[in-house]
């Protein structure tokens, strides 16, 4: 049993050492990147039981984005292997001023040919929270169905289904984003979303306003993320504006993610919803201070030392 599970694709990573145009990039770190994946490390890392579902390719790229997760914690046991498709690829790019852009390379893969035959409903309904992004439904017409069939699958057997739009203008038109994605707001228990992405699909990023339409669609709660202005959270009693934590940034790809562990962490463990969007904005904060999507993210000990502002004797 699991408290959370995540179903998305995840990619083998690649992040230049220098920050110039690739074609002068001799040197990359190999690392594994995708937003469910990175919500699945999260959680394991703060101790909660979170499982992460897809297919990778039975290859040597597939092999290794399973055992880095298993590594972090995450249980990977409803993974399949597909023989006849690729895992997918991304390499970061960073520009001298420190901004970043992404190259996909994921057309055909492995986790774009997910279908609902594919998913272990047994295994599915053990858990207490399901989490998907977007992104999951815009790699493909099958991914896309999944995430429909999860989201009514959690709907009928009282599993708290979170939702994060995670929109990726590089997989698809905004026109065809919004088409897919805002009837997912009325099957979320839990929305997690951008300023950016509330313009788009809600015509406003006025936060209470956001918030406001989101529960009248049913969710019971709703984090605008404001990045570097921190987050605005509501149960649909209290709404608060949380602040972003103080920290060096390094790469911000990421960060909604790690905010989102924090956040479906809190939930588990029954804190308020201030609370649940101050974990979140620690676990932002972490994330954005390195240059891999979850190398930043602490285990409990330390999350706990900054929630409480401890700071740790050396010598």
């Amino acid at each position: 049993m699991s408290d959370v599970v995540t179903i998305g694709e995840s990619l083998v990573a690649l992040i230049p050492d220098s920050h110039t145009k690739l074609r002068y990039v001799q040197n990359f770190t190999k690392t594994v990147a995708g937003a469910e994946s990175n919500v699945a490390v999260g959680l394991a890392k703060l101790g909660h039981r979170a499982s992460w579902l897809s297919k990778v390719g039975d290859d040597e790229l597939g092999h290794y984005v399973i055992r880095e997760l298993r590594a972090e914690g995450v249980d990977t046991d409803a993974v399949i292997f597909d023989s006849d498709h690729p895992t997918g690829l991304m390499i970061k790019e960073f520009s001298p001023s420190l901004q970043s852009s992404v190259h996909y390379y994921r057309k055909g893969s492995a986790a774009s040919t997910l279908k609902c035959d594919d998913i272990d409903w047994t295994f599915l309904a053990k858990a207490r929270i399901i989490h998907i992004s977007g992104i999951t439904a815009a790699i493909s017409a099958s991914s896309r169905q999944v995430v429909y069939a999860v989201a009514e699958f959690a709907k009928q057997h009282g599993i708290l289904f979170s939702f994060d739009p995670n929109i990726r203008r590089k997989l698809w038109s905004l026109e065809e984003a919004t088409e897919a994605l805002v009837p997912l707001f009325s099957l979320a228990d839990i929305v997690l979303l951008g300023d950016e992405e509330a313009q788009i699909l809600l015509q406003t990023d006025e936060q209470e306003q956001v918030v406001s339409t989101l529960h009248a669609r049913g969710a019971r709660w709703v984090a605008l993320k404001q990045g570097a202005e921190g987050a605005y959270v509501s149960d649909g009693k209290t709404g608060i504006s949380i602040p972003a934590e103080p920290v060096k940034v390094a790469d911000t790809i990421g960060a909604g993610d790690a905010f989102n562990a924090g956040f479906l962490a809190g939930i588990l463990e029954g804190k308020t919803v201030a609370e649940c969007g101050r974990m979140g904005a620690v676990m932002g904060a972490l994330a954005v201070a390195s240059y891999g999507d979850t190398d930043g993210l602490p285990d409990r000990k330390d999350f706990d030392a900054m929630m409480n502002n401890i700071q740790e004797v050396y010598r």
